[in-house]
């Protein structure tokens, strides 16, 4: 039985989708709001939301934070053990420590989420809000094909016309990769070359050339590639705004943002959209 839903505490943001069902609720929490503190804090090392239990946090204060989350949800949400690959499950089979990178739900309660510090969340919905995904998307993951196979699974589920929201991400201008990341892309689709840009090398240091990536439009060339054109959100960069946002990247020892969806029976507002 799902519990009453009690309106966020903290600020998030939500896709800003156009034709999709008012049951269907989504958002991605920020940095603030909790009760980390130090690294895992806000940029003045206190209140900080920190959602993951893997990054040597105080236990205690990451199971307030996430407390404070499931008090505005209709169930508590069981978090997956991301791999960077593309296994999708189902909430209606999911259990604690399922190592997976995607989740697909057509049952209302049941929530969608996955844990994120510069890698790219993507939370689906069909217009009919029958079906909701949220997907874990890294370079590999990408690589690998997770937001192809969360599409193939929605549609299994019966989904129609799939809407997708990119939530918060390291932008174009700070992801900075290796030849090797570029020939991953570019072997699969010679398009590719688009979502890169060449830096200045020093070969007097024999790093090899580097590029600029552009995560947000692999993602867009990878959903359009199967059939899903309403494409919203990619307006962020965890790395370059510190107040609201965890970057691994940036900080290296940080805390993890959740990015989360699911079907509502009672269309109750979630809170601020930011």
């Amino acid at each position: 039985m799902m519990r009453v839903v009690r309106p966020v505490s903290f600020e998030i943001l939500r896709p800003d989708w156009r034709g999709v069902s008012s049951q269907v609720q989504a958002m991605s929490t920020l940095r603030v709001g909790g009760c980390s503190s130090g690294a895992y804090g806000n940029e003045h090392g206190v209140s900080g939301l920190n959602l993951g239990d893997h990054v040597s946090d105080d236990h205690a204060a990451v199971a307030a934070n996430r407390a404070k989350l499931n008090a505005s949800l209709p169930q508590d949400v069981i978090f997956l053990s991301q791999v960077h690959g593309n296994i999708v499950v189902r909430a209606e089979t999911l259990v604690p420590g399922v190592s997976a990178d995607a989740i697909v739900s057509s049952t209302p309660g049941l929530v969608c989420a996955v844990l994120t510090a510069d890698c790219l969340p993507v939370l689906f919905c069909d217009a009919a809000g029958r079906v909701v995904a949220a997907a874990h998307a890294g370079w590999r993951g990408l690589a690998s094909g997770i937001l192809q196979n969360t599409v193939q699974e929605m549609r299994l589920c019966g989904a129609g016309e799939i809407f997708a929201w990119m939530g918060p991400a390291i932008g174009p201008e700070k992801f900075e990769v290796g030849q090797d990341v570029y020939d991953v892309f570019t072997s699969q689709d010679r398009n590719a070359i688009h979502s890169f840009v060449k830096m200045a090398s020093d070969d007097t240091v024999g790093a090899g050339q580097k590029y600029l990536g552009d995560i947000y439009q692999l993602a867009r060339d990878a959903l359009n590639s199967v059939g899903v054109n309403n494409i919203s959100g990619g307006k962020y960069c965890t790395v370059s705004d510190q107040q609201k946002f965890y970057s691994y990247r940036r900080d290296g020892v940080t805390g993890r943002m959740a990015s989360l969806i699911w079907i509502s029976q009672d269309n109750q507002p979630m809170g601020l959209l930011v």
